[in-house]
């Protein structure tokens, strides 16, 4: 009885919203860290110019969003909006039938291909998203530690080691702010991070989908060598250090580097009591081409069970327009938006990697297009060997043989 009167308690705010004639939206999502921007800024602007909607933000930790939003849907208790992850995980949603096509919603022709092809069908037919923003990997640095050590951004491979060193040696700061408790941390922010200059970006991505390269070859194998010599860096603890521990070592102004991307750019800069600067993944050698992993990182969707369709529908289509493309800039810098509609980004350090665009050549995180359909799925067997990487638990080599044997299991070019 206590549990049912619980349960009519948390529903009152819904019934009552109802009764008055108010449509209640929810939308899903693993942007756990931007839970106060959605609902105090972005979620309201909705709502004052849609009088008759009102959307709760309801968002899971980044590692348990997939499955508990599977087992949601599966039960039939998920929100009317769902953030979509990019290609193969929203794809399988739509085939199975959680997500409705979007290709009639108003506003989707603002969106170039390149941006929609991250929420469609191979062949193009149907999209099923409302493509939102896009996110930059790299470094952050702290300027004061940097500033007292004598130290200039690295642009090299070994420049970045010996500034590790250096900072190592100084004794009074980490030099890298990272931990593998998380384990997808370890693969987001790191073998996705410097992996791109090994297999040089979309060459080497394409190559690894066509079959013409594995996972076994050398520009595979090679970012777990490097990822095995960072352990040296990551102080005493980094195995039990989760990712909102490693956020709080750096903008606590005890790490001298974080890997991270520009998503950190609004959060970190609010709590860091310090000036703090960005730098591009290091080149393997001077005079090698730059890459960065420069991904679509999150769509929005139309949950197939939900009863409030017309409601999520005029969601989605202000989700397309430029007020809203505006609006998210501005509220969560370092969340690049992919609609074609201009927009100034005032935050100077999300202005810095959006810079690098223009130097740099850009690829996606390697597993998220079509290799992670099957099972193993290889993004998630990433994370698990990018940890191994860095605690030592296994060699490079043996990675790539593991890796490999698990996508030539079920992906037909690696059989």
């Amino acid at each position: 009885m206590k549990l049912s009167g619980l349960k009519f308690l948390l529903l009152i705010p819904i019934l009552a919203a109802n009764a008055f004639g108010e449509t209640v939206l929810v939308l899903e999502s693993w942007r756990y860290d931007d839970r106060a921007v959605w609902r105090e800024r972005i979620l309201p602007a909705f709502e004052a110019a849609h009088p008759g909607i009102r959307v709760r933000f309801r968002p899971s930790e980044p590692a348990d969003y997939d499955a508990a939003l599977s087992a949601r849907l599966a039960a039939g208790t998920a929100g009317d909006l769902i953030a979509c992850r990019p290609f193969d995980a929203s794809l399988a949603l739509y085939k199975v039938g959680h997500l409705d096509g979007l290709d009639g919603l108003a506003g989707m022709a603002h969106f170039p291909r390149a941006a929609k092809s991250a929420w469609q069908t191979d062949d193009g037919s149907a999209t099923f998203c409302v493509p939102v923003a896009a996110v930059i990997h790299g470094f952050l640095y702290n300027r004061e530690v940097f500033r007292a050590l004598g130290l200039d951004p690295p642009e090299t491979e070994t420049e970045f080691f010996a500034i590790l060193e250096a900072v190592r040696d100084h004794g009074a700061w980490i030099p890298l702010a990272l931990g593998v408790r998380d384990r997808w941390e370890a693969a987001t922010m790191g073998y996705n991070n410097i992996g791109p200059a090994y297999w040089k970006g979309e060459e080497g991505r394409r190559a690894l989908i066509a079959g013409r390269q594995k996972l076994t070859d050398e520009p595979w194998i090679a970012p777990y060598r490097t990822l095995a010599r960072w352990r040296r860096y990551l102080g005493e603890g980094y195995g039990m250090r989760s990712y909102r521990d490693s956020q709080a070592l750096f903008a606590g102004g005890r790490a001298a580097v974080y890997p991270a991307g520009s998503w950190e750019s609004a959060g970190l800069g609010a709590r860091a009591g310090f000036a703090m600067g960005a730098f591009p993944p290091p080149v393997r050698k001077a005079g090698d081409p730059c890459y960065i992993s420069d991904h679509t990182d999150m769509g929005i969707g139309l949950n197939a069970g939900s009863r409030n369709k017309a409601a999520a529908r005029a969601f989605l289509e202000w989700v397309a327009s430029a007020g809203f493309a505006r609006l998210h800039a501005m509220a969560l810098p370092g969340f690049f938006p992919l609609s074609a509609h201009p927009v100034e980004i005032d935050d100077p350090l999300a202005r810095a990697f959006l810079s690098w665009r223009g130097r740099c050549r850009s690829t996606i995180r390697f597993a998220s297009h079509l290799l992670s359909r099957g099972a193993p799925n290889l993004e998630q067997a990433n994370w698990d060997a990018s940890v191994a990487a860095i605690t030592g638990a296994s060699t490079a080599e043996e990675l790539g043989v593991r890796l490999q044997e698990g996508l030539a299991g079920w992906y037909a070019p690696h059989r």
